[in-house]
């Protein structure tokens, strides 16, 4: 009998969840419905303030906000911050939807609109929903992470095609050699899965891929 209790609390449970779920999808899709325009913007936690990756992720953001595109970021530290204070100090709507977890990550105080997720696949469906372009900075599993998922929805053509743009070069040939190497050439992937990807190294060369891909 205390069996069946047991499994009857946990499936109680789980059915509470599912409505927690539906909440944050809610929440999110009412919050960013009428953002407009916008880019997500991904990459290290770690990445300090007088890092030149952070200077630069700033630049990037500005320049979007000054073009009146929203900024989307995961709402931590690192080039999460960097990006919603680009966008925020030039005059920009900068997003921060930050993951609560059990360990290392704080809500950054740059975003002058905040949301924060328990699910992790709640808050990618809002960076894929309402992004325009994927732009990528040098970061960790995480960063790869919503790297390859974005890949994966734009060959599947499950998504719109977007733009993925990564952001520096001396990072991120390596990745795209292998690619290149491992994938390519053993026909893991095809020609055109590869072009899903662009590699710049100046905030300029971000913004007129964007602008381009939009018209």
């Amino acid at each position: 009998m205390e069996k069946q209790f047991l499994i009857d609390d946990f499936r109680l449970g789980e059915s509470w969840r599912l409505f927690k779920i539906m909440g944050e999808f809610v929440e999110g899709i009412e919050t960013l419905h009428d953002i407009g325009p916008a880019v997500s913007i991904f990459g290290s936690a770690r990445t300090e303030p007088d890092h030149p990756t952070y200077k630069k992720t700033e630049k990037i953001a500005a320049l979007f906000a000054k073009n009146n595109f929203a900024v989307l970021t995961g709402g931590g530290d690192g080039i999460m911050a960097a990006a919603n204070k680009g966008a925020t100090d030039a005059g920009g709507l900068s997003i921060g939807m930050n993951i609560v977890l059990p360990f290392e990550q704080e809500p950054n105080p740059y975003a002058n609109l905040k949301i924060e997720f328990d699910y992790f696949f709640v808050r990618k469906v809002m960076f894929v929903k309402y992004a325009q372009a994927y732009i990528i900075m040098p970061g960790g599993y995480g960063t790869l992470d919503e790297l390859f998922e974005a890949i994966t929805l734009i060959q599947t053509n499950r998504i719109k095609p977007l733009p993925v743009i990564l952001v520096d070069s001396e990072y991120w040939t390596g990745l795209i050699d292998w690619i290149k190497a491992q994938l390519l050439d053993e026909k893991r992937i095809s020609p055109e899965d590869l072009s899903i990807l662009k590699i710049v190294d100046k905030p300029e060369e971000v913004l007129k891929i964007v602008k381009e891909a939009i018209k």
